[in-house]
């Protein structure tokens, strides 16, 4: 490819969003849509991006901080032609493609680019992106020969009923050089209903003078439109199929496919195991061979080979569990490594802790790393064994092969082969019992007969 350049348009209000933040930031898998599109066009090795706004354009520029993209205000807004000529000062000098695509369009791929890049390189002026859907309602309309050559391209209301008959679309996307694309642009006109300038007659308007303008087909779910919450749900629903095959083709056993939530940057290994309804935040990887079991919530975190979440857990940012550790049903787990071989079966919280290997954490265990101030830490060595129902205060350490006496609570390091026992004196009481049942029994038997 030559060098490469994307003009987003982003400056539509998306009303039907009915939401305060901007529609292309609306996350699918738990990234912004905008930032789904900008990723998938780099490893086209985008030269220069621009992204064309309005409405909250302070949202969108937070957004994009820290990236080479730039962003140009469309006011007023004319339309989609109108919105794209506005790139035309931020890409003086730039030589090369210029593709034009929707903020709003999020599944755009590299290589369908690579594809309309092709049909530049084949001697069309202008490549445009049409799709096949199974309704084709009222989009626009591409008659094109059986070799893509663009013979018409009409508006679903200009149509008549044999062009409507025709069944492919257009997505609205189009690429074409940057020594074309800008007189193209300018040469639109604003002769319709809306006194508008529409992006589809660039493509029009090359057919009018003799050029020849391909069209690239692609599957309709790529290039849905995300303009309200049920569209936004529908890409979700999209992306997320697509990753669970992913998964599952890379090695990974999904007991139930459509119950298992990834995020856009979850990493699973070979021979892992996911039982149903599970949920993964952004920031979780987890290595060959592990086991997530049914209910379980990850976010944040790093699950060694081997090793065993759930049913019923929770991994929070900063939790890593090494190889072959484990924890059970109702653990929560913060910032905390659990080290290899090392488990918490049941009913328990860790929380900025390390655990060596080994140990095992008994049920009802809890650290406690918090004073409403500042957070502290714990530190539970090698084969250490804290029973259940034990309350470790930080800053604490307990030592190698340490016992922790269940019902203990710990503000005192513990060393190591120690045992810590801390509970109340038991007290028993000879006989006390019964002569209490005896006493309320005939109580109770005076109060029902009236005496």
């Amino acid at each position: 490819m030559s060098d490469f350049a994307t003009i987003i348009l982003a400056a539509g209000k998306g009303t039907r969003m009915k939401s305060d933040l901007h529609k292309v930031l609306h996350p699918i898998a738990g990234k912004p849509m905008l930032l789904h599109l900008l990723d998938s066009f780099a490893e086209l090795d985008c030269k220069r991006t621009v992204v064309v706004v309005g409405d909250r354009r302070d949202q969108v520029d937070a957004a994009l901080e820290g990236r080479a993209v730039e962003t140009v205000m469309q006011d007023p807004q004319h339309g989609t032609a109108h919105a794209a000529l506005q790139a035309k000062e931020r890409l003086a000098g730039f030589e090369g493609h210029v593709l034009v695509t929707f903020g709003d369009v999020p599944m755009v791929r590299a290589a369908t680019v690579r594809r309309l890049v092709d049909a530049l390189g084949e001697g069309a002026r202008v490549a445009v992106l049409g799709f096949r859907p199974p309704n084709p309602l009222a989009y626009g309309r591409i008659l094109a020969d059986d070799d893509g050559t663009v013979r018409k391209m009409v508006e679903f209301k200009d149509a008549s009923e044999e062009e409507r008959a025709c069944t492919l679309c257009n997505s609205g996307v189009l690429i074409s050089h940057s020594r074309d694309i800008w007189p193209l642009l300018e040469g639109v006109g604003n002769d319709n209903v809306q006194g508008e300038y529409y992006l589809p007659d660039v493509a029009t308007g090359a057919i009018a003078q003799g050029d020849t303008v391909k069209v690239v087909e692609t599957d309709p779910g790529e290039v849905a439109g995300v303009n309200s919450r049920a569209e936004l749900a529908a890409a979700e629903a999209q992306w997320q199929a697509f990753k669970r095959e992913e998964a599952m083709a890379g090695g990974a056993t999904l007991k139930a496919p459509e119950t298992v939530f990834f995020s856009w940057d979850t990493q699973i290994g070979q021979d892992v195991t996911i039982d149903p309804n599970v949920v993964f935040g952004p920031g979780v990887s987890v290595a060959d061979g592990a086991h997530i079991k049914a209910f379980s919530h990850l976010e944040g975190a790093r699950v060694g080979e081997g090793a065993q979440v759930g049913p019923y857990a929770r991994l929070r940012p900063g939790a890593v569990l090494e190889e072959k550790s484990f924890v059970g049903n109702f653990v929560e787990v913060k910032q905390t490594t659990l080290g290899k071989g090392s488990k918490a079966s049941h009913l328990t919280y860790l929380g900025d802790t390390t655990v060596g290997e080994d140990a095992n954490v008994g049920a009802g265990t809890i650290t406690c790393n918090y004073d409403g101030y500042f957070k502290y830490k714990t530190t539970i060595g090698d084969r250490a064994f804290i029973g259940s129902n034990s309350a470790l205060v930080a800053p604490v350490t307990i030592g190698p092969d340490a016992i922790v006496a269940a019902g203990s609570t710990v503000s005192r390091d513990v060393g190591a082969g120690d045992m810590r026992l801390v509970r109340g004196e038991q007290i028993v009481k000879p006989g006390w019992a019964d002569r209490f049942h005896d006493t309320m029994r005939k109580k109770k038997a005076a109060k029902k007969s009236g005496g």
